[in-house]
C-alpha cells in the first residue's frame, strides 16, 4: 500500500480526510504540527492535540506529533506583526501553509517513507493539461480554501492530496459521525489561530519585539488633522468600525501612513480602485509571464471577495516581475499586504501575489 501523512489539526475536516484516505487504500499515518501555544497553556486551534490524538485512536492509525514552534514564530508570526507595524494587512495562513505546514509534513514524509501529504482543505489538487499543478476551487463554494494555497509550489502540489474538494461542510459531518469519530460535531473556527478572540492590536501589542507606532493623527484626504487614532496597527484599509471618531458622516479608513504616522480617512466611494499593483508572484497553473504578456482571469483580493473580471500584466522584467491588474470595474477596498488570486474559467489558480499598492479614490492616488 502507499503511504499517505495526513495532516490532522484536531478538527472534523483532517480526521475525515485521514478516514477518506483509509477507505480509498492508503496506509495512513496522522501528523500534527505543533505550532503556537497560548499563554495558558492550551494548544493553538490548528493544532489540538488532544483532539487529533483522539481521531486517530479511532480511526485506528499511527499518529505523530512534530513541534515547529520556533520556526512558527520566525517565519509567520514575526512578520505578521511587522507587517502591521508598518501599515499593512498580512495573510498569515497564506505564508504558514507553504513555509511551516507544508514543508515540515513533506519533511516528515520523507523520514516516514510516504509518497504523499493529505489535508483537509476544501480544494483538489490537478495536473493540468500543461503539466502544471493547480489547486480548483472546491464544490462548496462556501468553504473554498484555494486563496489561503495559492503560494505552494509544484513541487508541493505534486505530493498533495485534497479529497475533501467535492464535498460539503454537511456531508463531512455526516461521514463522521457515520464513522464515530469523535470530533463530528466540534465547531469550525474562523480566526487566526494564534490570535485570541480576533483582536489583532491586542496580540501585537502583547508580542512585539520592536518599539510600537505611536499615537498619531487621523487627517482628511487634504492632510487636515480630524482627530487622534490609537497608532496605526489598529487599523486596515476600508474598515469603519471601531475608529472612535465621529464626523457627521461615514468614515473608513482609506490610507494608513507610517512614514508620517497618519490614518486618512474618506468615503466609501474613495475605497474603490481600478488597479493593483501585486508583487511577490508565485505562479501556479501557468508559466511566469513574460514582460508586458497579460491575460485575462478572475481576481480575488481578499478571502471573501467574489472573484472580478480583470487583465493582468506583468510590467518589470525583473526575477520577481511586478504584475499590473486592471480590473474591469472598480474593486472596493484592495489593502496592501494582502492577497491577490486569479483564476482561469474553470475555478483553478493560475497565480497570485501580494497588493504592494493601488491606485483608486477620487484623485487616483496610490495607496
Amino acid at each position: 500500500m502507499e503511504k499517505v501523512l495526513v495532516g490532522m489539526s484536531g478538527g472534523v475536516d483532517s480526521a475525515v480526510t485521514a478516514y477518506l484516505m483509509k477507505l480509498a487504500g492508503y496506509e495512513v499515518i496522522g501528523i500534527t504540527l505543533k505550532t503556537w501555544l497560548n499563554e495558558d497553556g492550551t494548544d493553538s486551534r490548528c493544532c489540538e492535540i488532544d483532539d487529533a490524538r483522539a481521531a486517530a485512536i479511532a480511526l485506528d492509525i499511527p499518529y505523530y506529533v512534530r513541534s515547529c514552534t520556533e520556526e512558527f514564530d520566525e517565519r509567520v508570526v514575526r512578520p505578521f506583526i511587522d507587517e502591521y507595524i508598518s501599515g499593512r494587512t498580512p495573510n498569515p495562513c497564506v505564508g504558514c501553509n507553504r513555509n511551516i505546514k507544508w514543508k515540515k509534513m513533506l519533511e516528515a514524509a520523507n523520514d516516514m517513507n510516504a509518497r504523499y501529504i493529505a489535508t483537509g482543505h476544501y480544494a483538489t489538487v490537478l495536473e493540468l493539461e500543461n503539466g502544471r499543478y493547480s489547486v480548483k476551487k472546491a464544490t462548496h463554494e462556501a468553504k473554498d480554501q484555494t486563496y489561503m494555497l495559492y503560494r505552494l509550489t509544484q513541487e508541493q502540489l505534486s505530493r498533495t492530496i485534497m479529497p475533501l474538494g467535492r464535498l460539503s461542510k454537511d456531508e463531512v459531518r455526516d461521514i463522521a459521525r457515520k464513522a464515530h469519530i469523535p470530533v463530528a460535531e466540534k465547531p469550525d473556527s474562523q480566526e487566526i489561530c494564534f490570535v485570541k478572540d480576533d483582536d489583532y492590536a491586542a496580540f501585537i501589542e502583547e508580542h512585539a519585539q520592536r518599539e510600537l507606532p505611536p499615537e498619531g493623527d487621523f487627517v482628511d484626504p487634504d492632510g487636515r488633522i480630524l482627530g487622534k487614532h490609537s497608532g496605526i496597527h489598529h487599523y486596515t484599509i476600508g474598515q469603519r468600525k471601531g475608529l472612535g471618531i465621529a464626523l457627521g458622516y461615514p468614515a473608513f479608513v482609506r490610507k494608513i501612513s507610517p512614514d508620517d504616522n497618519t490614518v486618512t480617512l474618506d468615503t466609501n466611494e474613495s475605497l474603490f480602485s481600478d488597479e493593483i499593483i501585486i508583487n511577490d508572484i508565485n505562479y501556479m497553473g501557468i508559466p511566469p509571464l513574460e514582460q508586458g504578456e497579460s491575460i485575462r482571469a478572475d481576481v480575488k483580493i481578499r478571502y471573501q471577495h467574489k472573484p472580478a473580471p480583470a487583465a493582468i500584466e506583468r510590467v518589470m522584467s525583473s526575477d520577481d516581475a511586478s504584475l499590473l491588474v486592471r480590473f474591469d470595474e472598480p474593486v472596493r477596498a484592495a489593502t496592501p499586504g494582502q492577497a491577490v488570486v486569479a483564476y482561469d474559467e474553470n475555478g483553478c489558480v493560475l497565480c497570485g501575489g501580494t497588493i504592494l499598492h493601488t491606485s483608486g479614490g477620487r484623485d487616483n492616488e496610490k495607496i
